[in-house]
């Protein structure tokens, strides 16, 4: 990892997906992100509709996809969008 979230979430997310499989940890890194954050949950964003919480874990996410796709090189980007973004315009 070469940079976190501010508050330190992202350090203690990674801590609790080592050992697990990609598959598993990209969706797990968004949970577990969102349980260390300490963004107020209750802030819900006006445009998107979402907490600053929630937007934190999907980022976390789709950065985590990200770089699984680069090191194992699967075609997860055929369409120029990951996982975790995709399930954002849903």
């Amino acid at each position: 990892m070469v940079r976190g979230a501010p508050c330190g979430a992202t350090w203690d997310a990674a801590a609790g997906v080592v050992g697990m499989s990609p598959d598993e940890a990209v969706v797990r890194i968004g949970l577990e992100v969102q349980f260390f954050c300490t963004a107020d949950p209750s802030a819900w964003d006006p445009i998107c509709g979402k907490s600053a919480v929630h937007i934190a874990g999907r980022l976390h996410s789709g950065a985590l996809d990200r770089a699984v796709d680069v090191l194992f090189k699967t075609p997860n980007h055929r369409e120029g969008k990951t996982r975790a973004e995709g399930e954002l315009k849903r």
